[in-house]
């Protein structure tokens, strides 16, 4: 949670923040801090480029959480969810899932407790579908190794 919390702090924006307001911010930072603005100064330069980078991970990682996209890809989503569990990785509050038919999803803010459950569960599939895929804030990964 910490990763989304400090994204939504670069760009200044709130929880509620809706895809047109995320691009109107995301753009005008970007006028601010594109790199060819700072041609006269190499040292100004790198770090607009460094700034940039961020703003524009932080960008399409809101974007890809965003309300409006999760409802966009419910139907496929609910599709891969039921696929059935192909392996899952837990590393700081994040739990990434591996799905049968290829698709990779990042559940953030999953407390170790909740995880040490799904381990020890009859039916990891089952414990998952009832208390983390509709319970955290997701994003599809295997989207964005494809699009890469």
């Amino acid at each position: 949670m910490k990763k989304i919390v400090d994204y939504r702090k670069l760009l200044g924006v709130t929880k509620e923040a809706e895809l047109q307001e995320l691009k109107t911010v995301y753009r005008g930072l970007m006028k601010t801090w594109h790199p060819d603005k700072f041609n006269d100064n190499a040292e100004a330069k790198l770090e607009a480029e460094e700034k940039s980078k961020e703003i524009i991970e932080a960008y399409h990682f809101l974007v890809s959480i965003a309300p409006e996209t999760t409802a966009q890809t419910l139907n496929a989503y609910t599709e891969t969810i039921n696929t059935g569990i192909l392996d899952f990785e837990y590393k700081s509050q994040v739990l990434t899932f591996d799905f049968t038919d290829g698709n990779s999803y990042e559940y953030f803010g999953v407390p170790k407790a909740v995880y040490v459950k799904l381990i020890n569960a009859d039916s990891p599939g089952r414990f998952a579908r009832r208390h983390i895929f509709s319970e955290y804030v997701y994003r599809s990964v295997s989207r964005l190794v494809a699009s890469a």
